[in-house]
């Protein structure tokens, strides 16, 4: 094998596992903010107030 060869693949393999690094934490991003489903429950200041959503 040639030492370029090894340079490019290497750099190929850094570059998708960075790509898929973005991916993944896109996806928790997407999921963190997403509006969740279901019920919500409250508790706060002025006592328990229940959602459904």
């Amino acid at each position: 094998m040639q030492l370029g060869a090894i340079n490019r693949n290497t750099l190929y393999l850094i570059v998708g596992a960075l790509a898929v690094v973005v991916v993944v934490l896109a996806y928790q991003l997407y999921q963190d903010r997403k509006e969740p489903q279901g019920m919500q429950i409250n508790v706060g200041p002025g006592g328990i107030s229940i959602e459904k959503k």
